[in-house]
């Protein structure tokens, strides 16, 4: 069965029939709804919110503005780390409580999220909101069967299935309600995030309308500032404030506080003072008003499996120079490692594929690599979520680490770069097509996106090996095992093997030639096989029409793969066993 959340960017398919049946239209909004972008998903777990007596003068200053009966627009911005998503949580949980949040849309990294879901899920959400207007959300879905789609442009979307309905709701002036969007940097293109923010600030400022604010998250980018309105409240979140430095020491107070007191066997009972007020100092500084360093800090210190005054002493033993110094933390967590470069290049690799994985998943297609798996998950816990049951996703815990993996200038030393990490997953993903596991967890994901890593990836001689092994293998047969043909993958690599990153010499040429005859193979299949399931055309051909029909495609097919050839390499060498038909 092939991954559920893997992203597909092609446009959604719909019936041919003109409208939805009864009842259809909700069923298919639901269906295209991001779950993972509602602010208190499961699949957001674990939530990040502010704790007890953090923020407050910030909070109190945002309930202001949301309680004005005077629309306006909210923009948080700042770095990785600052608290703008804790933030924007808490705040989607006060509004809901008070029957306030009209929608949220969270974007992260960590979920496979499309563009084309937002105003569909904003939609869903505002149908629950105000159940009065579902069925003039059903209805816009009914009226336009390919209004759902990720061809519609986003301003009939938000139209027809925001604009509109809340039109029915005009007279409600006396309370003011909200729409969050938190991370417009962390999964759009810049086009697409400064669009999305222009769309929702224009179209629901009319003033037939009820009054909504709405509240953006992002880190301070330019074409994200440039999409703001004049007269939006801009709220710069910093590390060097008094209060946010205050707060993250109260966070690392509670938490340091509380792994003293569920450790008896280490602390005693009653728990002795732990750290030291030197020690506390110390960290604290190094933290700076950075929350995600406190945090990170804190899943270091209190992982179960280590000694939490061992693993403090390790923090605090190199010393910092600069406040708030998140790259030299994750460079000190890497050190913990035996073997640095091997799990960093593991870690490359997960952070580098197209959809997150449960650990049986990882463990399927790291089959040969399922120890320096384990041992990665180990050292890096305190950046990475695996999840106890096995059920979630592994997760990187946060941005910033994701970006200090991805940058050179920040990760030195340990960066793995594309080219090497995109070999490393291409080679797993060929390893399982070449042992046919198609019953592992991660075969379908495999089978989807081998050619793509193919394509970013270095090309060595063991990928060139694999290569070779799986294109001589019959494993693209359309339809084996219950999986789509191949084509576009076939299609994919071939291009890649006649590019001239990989032709280095007469040896790759007839890797090259595989693929391609590869996937002429599969292509011919897949004909024979719509033409079996069309008994009333065969019927209607003539015996010596269909043998003409198969004579001209094998010598389409032929001329096809040398035209490829010829492209660098001239004609055909006799010496590597191409013949002329």
């Amino acid at each position: 069965m092939l991954p559920t959340r893997l992203r597909l960017d092609s446009p959604t398919m719909y019936p041919t029939h003109p409208s939805y049946p009864s009842g259809s239209a909700w069923h298919h909004l639901c269906d295209v709804v991001e779950y993972s972008g509602i602010f208190d998903s499961e699949k957001r777990q674990p939530h990040s919110r502010c704790i007890v007596d953090t923020r407050v003068a910030l909070r109190r200053s945002l309930r202001e503005l949301l309680d004005d009966h005077n629309r306006s627009n909210v923009w948080l911005n700042g770095l990785a780390g600052v608290g703008k998503s804790s933030l924007a949580f808490t705040m989607a949980e006060d509004m809901k409580k008070e029957g306030r949040l009209v929608a949220t849309f969270f974007f992260s990294h960590k979920h496979a999220q499309s563009v084309a879901k937002v105003i569909p899920t904003l939609a869903y959400q505002l149908a629950l909101a105000f159940p009065r207007i579902r069925d003039d959300i059903t209805r816009a879905v009914e009226n336009d069967r390919i209004l759902l789609s990720s061809d519609k442009s986003r301003s009939d979307q938000i139209r027809e299935l925001i604009v509109n309905p809340l039109h029915a709701l005009k007279f409600r002036q006396d309370t003011p309600y909200a729409i969050i969007i938190d991370g417009l940097d962390e999964c759009f293109s810049a086009k697409e995030a400064a669009r999305l923010v222009a769309l929702l600030t224009e179209m629901l400022s009319g003033p037939d309308l009820p009054i909504i604010h709405l509240i953006f998250t992002s880190r301070l980018e330019a074409h994200i500032r440039t999409a703001m309105q004049a007269g939006v409240h801009e709220i710069p979140l910093t590390t060097r404030d008094d209060d946010t430095i205050q707060d993250v020491r109260r966070f690392l107070r509670a938490s340091l506080d509380e792994t003293r007191t569920s450790r008896p066997a280490i602390f005693g009972q009653p728990p002795q003072l732990w750290p030291s007020e030197d020690d506390f100092k110390t960290l604290a500084f190094k933290a700076g008003g950075l929350f995600v360093y406190a945090t990170m800090a804190m899943n270091f210190i209190s992982a179960a499996s280590h000694h939490p005054k061992e693993r403090l002493g390790l923090l605090l033993r190199e010393k910092s120079t600069a406040s708030a110094d998140i790259d030299q933390f994750y460079r000190q967590i890497i050190a913990t490692s035996a073997n640095p470069f091997v799990h960093c290049r593991m870690l490359a690799s997960i952070i580098r594929l197209n959809m997150p994985f449960p650990l049986l998943a990882l463990q399927s297609l790291f089959y040969g690599d399922q120890a320096a798996l384990a041992v990665t998950l180990e050292v890096f816990s305190p950046v990475i979520f695996n999840p106890p049951d096995g059920i979630g996703d592994v997760e990187i815990y946060h941005a910033s680490f994701r970006d200090f993996i991805l940058d050179p200038l920040r990760s030195k030393d340990y960066y793995v770069d594309d080219l090497r990490a995109h070999e490393h997953l291409a080679i797993c993903c060929l390893d399982l097509l070449i042992g046919e596991d198609w019953d592992k967890p991660a075969y379908g994901y495999a089978r989807l996106a081998w050619a793509e890593h193919l394509s970013l990836a270095y090309p060595s001689s063991k990928l060139r090996d694999r290569l070779a092994l799986v294109t001589k293998a019959n494993i693209f047969v359309p339809g084996r095992y219950g999986t789509p043909p191949d084509h576009d993958c076939l299609r994919r690599a071939r291009e890649t093997c006649l590019s001239l990153k990989w032709i280095r010499s007469p040896s790759h040429i007839v890797v090259a030639w595989h693929v391609a005859k590869a996937s002429r193979r599969a292509d011919k299949a897949w004909r024979k096989q719509k033409m079996n399931r069309m008994p009333e055309v065969n019927a209607g051909m003539t015996r010596p029409r269909r043998r003409l029909k198969k004579h001209h495609q094998r010598v389409s097919e032929v001329n096809h793969i040398y035209a490829d050839l010829e492209l660098l390499s001239g004609p055909p060498d006799a010496d590597l066993g191409v013949e002329r038909w």
